[in-house]
């Protein structure tokens, strides 16, 4: 992202509510100013100009959790996206045939942003759930959304060119998710195998609004073993959905 009109003091506000955010009521005024090398006095602009405006609380011992202001923006936020009802509805069917978690969402920034999950039978914990991010290169929903991109936008987005690796299968250079992009461009899905996390595998397809600009993405997400034997009738479903979600046209921005 360029940065000539860039504010600093809403880039610290920024990463205050992201650490808040993961970790609530686990950190005081000292924590977050140790953790993000701000000093105690600038620290503690920050925190009261945030909490005066509801942005975060604090409790009676000091620790801080995210306010009510950002929850009601969220509940906006959703409201956005007419597709959410549809996708309930369709995952369903999706799941009857496939029966493995299936997950919507889209990019923000760098991040893959989880819009909502509909779950299969399988007893497998996610290491996301619908509200949460995680980065875009090591998710398949994440890729498929930056299958959209050329080559001058990704490495815009990613200057630093090497990846922080989530697992050792985690794809680690631009150029190497470059090459997985184009892939996907060709074939209309990409998968991911145990690159997010240890034992799970993906299989994602973009969503398409009216003027046929990605807007988001949905994957199957399953255990190793599962994905040995589902992984071909994964990939053909997770195809259909993602078409029925673009012909439905619900993907709005209001």
């Amino acid at each position: 992202m360029k940065q000539k009109y860039w504010v600093p003091a809403l880039e610290r506000a920024n990463l205050i509510i992201e650490l808040i955010a993961n970790h609530p009521s686990k950190l005081r005024l000292i924590d977050l100013s140790k953790k993000l090398d701000i000093n105690k006095s600038s620290m503690y602009s920050l925190l009261n100009t945030l909490e005066t405006i509801g942005w975060i609380k604090k409790d009676k011992q000091d620790f801080y959790t995210l306010g009510p202001v950002l929850g009601s923006y969220s509940s906006a936020y959703f409201s956005q996206y007419d597709i959410l009802e549809t996708f309930s509805l369709e995952a369903r069917n999706s799941i009857n045939i496939v029966d493995e978690h299936i997950q919507l969402g889209t990019l923000v920034g760098k991040e893959t942003f989880y819009l909502a999950r509909e779950d299969g039978s399988s007893p497998a914990r996610l290491v996301t759930d619908p509200g949460m991010k995680f980065p875009a290169y090591a998710s398949a929903i994440g890729k498929i959304n930056l299958s959209q991109l050329n080559y001058e936008e990704l490495v815009e987005l990613y200057p630093e060119k090497v990846f922080e690796k989530k697992t050792e299968n985690t794809v680690e250079t631009v150029d190497e998710l470059w090459e997985q992009l184009v892939k996907a461009k060709k074939d209309g899905f990409i998968t991911e195998e145990q690159e997010g996390a240890i034992g799970f595998c993906c299989v994602a397809a973009p969503i398409y609004n009216q003027e046929n600009q990605i807007t988001a993405g949905v994957s199957f997400t399953m255990l190793e073993n599962s994905w040995k034997e589902k992984r071909e009738m994964a990939t053909e479903e997770i195809m259909k959905l993602a078409k029925k979600l673009s012909t439905n046209q619900s993907f709005v921005n209001k």
